[in-house]
């Protein structure tokens, strides 16, 4: 195998051992994040009819009941995970979130799935973030944004998953099994992660001394937060969040009611579009962001600019159109330019800070996405629908839709102006 870049005296490096099957490890797990996290997104109608909820209940179900304690735990799990090993640390996290994920299948009420929801919440906390500093320490600077969109297939896959065996499941058997078949899969794949995945040396592959001691929790937060590129970059990503995880969870309602697909037939739709639209989309950024920014740090904020620009109006294209056949390939488009960003923001957010660092970077980051993104998000699309409901009746979440759109524009905005900043904010 070729070496991989120099050390601190000019010596080239060879690449960690074992860093592919790593990486295919860490996608299946984060595979599984997405799908424990997103299948309530498709069993939501028929929890709600069982359990009486209106949509704004469901949309505190699907959004805050998660990001309260997912967002929260995750900045002292990240300070953990700069000190200890970050592949025990992510073992942990997936036995946990998996547990509740099965035990959301047993609950009887509201309050129990909320707070079974929350479980889940807890558990993911662990689960992200230190993948994230295990890429960057497996892989070299001029292959991580690849490395992090090819790990970001963890996205679609898992969310095209937990669509389609969740109604598949909740059509033929019912909504607790696909809970509880799920999360005992996790509990079982905990172990064999541990066994196949390694914890590689840190800073490996930057200028950073091998071992330098990690900044302390307010340290990172005063040099993250004086940063006016992690702001821009954090606010942008949560603004585009709030209308990825929103429409994610309320496409199944809207091809219900707008589109009259049963739950076998939206289950395969969305699980479509999110399947190949998001991996087309990891895809292209991950090309991007390698590619362009080579040639300047600008465009790692700049290309999702663009992309969510254009993703505005062709989703409202598509919540428009009433054939399903056609909006099918007009989502298509908006769903892959959604999830280019993360490739080149992810690269970026890796660059704020120094090498030893990373984790509790990236789960600052995290905290302002996720609590944005995914608390207010499928709460804000839901609060929507439920208000307009009284006027528009079924129509409710279309329009809902229409008016979350606008995040994109605001979302665009603010990567265009953390273009300006990144290069000065940068650090190798």
């Amino acid at each position: 195998m070729p070496a991989s870049g120099p050390d601190a005296s000019g010596a080239p490096i060879a690449p960690v051992k074992g860093r592919y099957i790593a990486l295919a490890m860490l996608i299946l797990v984060y595979t599984l994040n997405f799908l424990d996290r997103q299948i309530i997104s498709i069993l939501k109608d028929p929890i709600g009819k069982e359990l009486q909820l209106n949509d704004e209940q469901l949309g505190l179900m699907g959004g805050l009941a998660f990001a309260l304690l997912y967002t929260t735990l995750a900045i002292p799990v990240a300070w953990l995970a700069d000190r200890k090993s970050r592949v025990w640390i992510m073992t942990w996290a997936l036995g946990i979130w998996s547990a509740f994920t099965a035990l959301c299948g047993l609950t009887g009420n509201f309050v129990q799935l909320f707070f079974a929801r929350m479980g889940v919440g807890v558990g993911e906390a662990g689960g992200v973030a230190p993948a994230y500093s295990l890429i960057a320490d497996y892989f070299p600077p001029k292959q991580r944004s690849r490395a992090l969109a090819i790990y970001s297939f963890g996205i679609p896959v898992g969310s095209a998953a937990g669509i389609l065996f969740g109604g598949l499941l909740a059509q033929y058997v019912d909504w607790r099994f696909a809970f509880i078949s799920i999360g005992l899969f996790g509990v079982l794949l905990a172990p064999v992660f541990r066994i196949v995945v390694k914890d590689p040396p840190r800073n490996l592959y930057d200028a950073q001394p091998v071992g330098a001691k990690a900044l302390g929790f307010l340290p990172a937060c005063r040099l993250a937060f004086a940063k006016p590129s992690f702001w821009l970059m954090s606010l942008g990503a949560a603004f585009s969040s709030m209308v990825g995880y929103g429409l994610l969870y309320w496409m199944p309602t809207f091809l219900d009611r707008s589109m009259n697909l049963g739950l076998v037939d939206r289950s395969w739709y969305l699980a479509g579009i999110l399947f190949f639209g998001g991996v087309a989309g990891m895809m292209l950024g991950g090309f991007l962001g390698d590619r362009l920014g080579a040639k300047s740090k600008r465009y790692y904020p700049l290309i999702p600019a663009v992309a969510f620009a254009i993703s505005a109006p062709l989703y409202v294209l598509g919540v428009l159109t009433t054939d399903p056949f056609i909006a099918f390939f007009v989502f298509l488009v908006p769903q892959a330019l959604g999830l280019v960003w993360l490739g080149p923001i992810l690269t970026a957010v890796q660059h704020l800070g120094p090498a030893n660092s990373r984790t509790m970077i990236s789960a600052l980051f995290l905290l302002i996405n996720n609590l944005i993104g995914i608390a207010v998000g499928t709460w804000f699309f839901g609060f929507m629908s439920e208000r307009l409901k009284p006027s528009l009746g079924d129509e409710s979440i279309k329009y809902a839709f229409i008016i979350g759109l606008s995040f994109y524009l605001v979302a665009a905005l603010l990567l265009f102006l953390a273009s300006f900043r990144i290069k000065k904010d940068w650090v190798d």
